[in-house]
């Protein structure tokens, strides 16, 4: 019984074996390969270096507009988000104290005009005297002191007026550039004070359509990127738009974050839409070189094989192995100067599919 039980398990061991190889056998017999292509056609090209930024407001685009004198705001022309014109009149401050000061000094300039007329008439008297010999000359010298004492008053009442009229013209506070109101700092009502040491600021105003990007490169790219050349970039606020700009200039200083260098390369924006706002993150895409209209292919299509460039292209439906010669390269795709014509199907990979054989 043993021997046959024994006879038995080898049968079916053996069974099992030849119906598993058969089985392989088969699937491998009727597996088809399709290969993964892509048509060669015109396209362009770039190669690129990419880098996040931050949007900054060009020199001179964001003004902080203060008051020059001290008072109490009497009335503010201006709220968060309001569209300005460069002159546009934002706030004023209470000036009665300040038109007191013109009107006391006009007063004393009167009052010094009719002496400086006295003294110069009194001059003349003596100097008249004096040359008939009814004075003497010292009469002449006190008279002339007095006159000019007289002129010297009245300069300096003028430049009295001058000034206080000049800090009357402070209490109207105007814009100095045009944008939009950014921020706010004071209120209506709110008495402010001013001095050499402190400015208080009023209102921010940006203008939008004046901004630049700060793109922070590493700078094992850095070398390859001078000014002039293309950008785009996208914001998250926008993550389907895509802006353009161009590189402006590169920072001399690098600038270390996460023990990393980095180059800030400046890039100007148009915004005429005003989408875009100061401190804005940005993902940026700087174009180094670019050939437009250009056949190209994937660059997973080209193999090296014996020192030369190939690339396998479907004929018939059979793959047929072709040298190429290259020019530029992007990321993904790779210029095409010799040996494929537009319209040729170009091997990227290939995809086994199993049929049904059992």
């Amino acid at each position: 019984m043993k021997k046959w039980i024994i006879m038995v398990i080898v049968v079916l061991v053996v069974a099992a074996a030849s119906f598993g190889a058969y089985k392989l056998f088969l699937n491998k017999a009727n597996k088809e390969v399709n290969f993964q292509t892509e048509t060669v056609k015109r396209r362009d090209i770039a190669s690129s270096v990419q880098s996040t930024g931050v949007i900054r407001a060009k020199i001179g685009a964001e003004v902080k507009v203060g008051a020059r004198i001290s008072g109490r705001v009497e009335r503010l022309f201006a709220n968060i988000g309001d569209v300005v014109k460069k002159g546009q009149l934002i706030a004023r401050i209470e000036q009665e104290d300040l038109k007191a000061k013109v009107n006391e000094a006009s007063m004393n300039l009167k009052i010094n005009e009719a002496n400086l007329d006295l003294a110069q008439k009194n001059l003349q008297r003596m100097q008249n005297l004096y040359a008939k010999d009814f004075v003497s000359k010292d009469k002449v010298d006190v008279a002339e002191r007095d006159y000019k004492t007289a002129v010297a008053q009245s300069n300096q009442i003028k430049e009295t007026i001058r000034y206080n009229e000049t800090q009357m013209s402070y209490a109207n506070i105007y814009a100095p550039i045009s944008g939009i109101i950014a921020s706010v700092t004071t209120q209506q009502g709110e008495t402010v004070s001013a001095s050499s040491l402190n400015v208080p600021t009023f209102v921010t105003i940006v203008d939008l359509t004046r901004l630049e990007i700060y793109a922070y490169v590493d700078e094992t790219d850095i070398g390859k990127i001078t000014p002039g050349f293309e950008a785009t970039f996208t914001v998250d606020s926008f993550p389907d738009k895509d802006f353009k700009g161009k590189v402006t200039a590169i920072y001399p200083k690098a600038t270390i974050q996460d023990n990393v260098v980095y180059y800030i390369t400046v890039i100007s924006i148009d915004n005429p839409e005003g989408k875009l706002k100061p401190d804005m993150t940005v993902n940026a895409t700087i174009y180094l070189n670019k050939r437009d209209n250009v056949l190209a292919v994937p660059n997973k299509s080209i193999k090296r094989e014996g020192g030369k460039k190939v690339v396998t292209v479907l004929e018939n439906d059979k793959p047929v192995q072709k040298t190429v010669k290259t020019g530029w390269k992007d990321s993904t795709y790779t210029e095409i100067i010799e040996g494929l014509k537009e319209g040729d199907k170009v091997v990227t990979g290939e995809a086994v599919k199993k049929e049904e054989g059992f």
